[in-house]
């Protein structure tokens, strides 16, 4: 599971985050690019844009579940 104080600080102020336990599998830039990049320096993905709508919540919540090591999380500051 995600811990915000493990979070990449690249990523955009919000609810969302990737944090260091990201294995660069590339998933959630490939499926949710709109939200999520990867920082090819770091090898890492992060969030780049807070979702808004409850749309683009959903979007990020799939991205969530699906990361193979729980590495997106959804507890960060609102």
């Amino acid at each position: 599971m995600a811990e915000l104080h493990h979070r990449y600080s690249l990523n955009a102020p919000g609810t969302y985050y990737v944090d260091r336990e990201c294995i660069d599998c590339e998933l959630c830039s490939h499926h949710v690019p709109d939200f999520f990049a990867r920082n090819d320096t770091g090898a890492h993905s992060f969030v780049i844009r807070q979702p808004a709508t409850p749309e683009e919540i959903a979007a990020c919540e799939e991205a969530r579940d699906a990361c193979p090591v729980e590495a997106i999380g959804n507890d960060g500051e609102g």
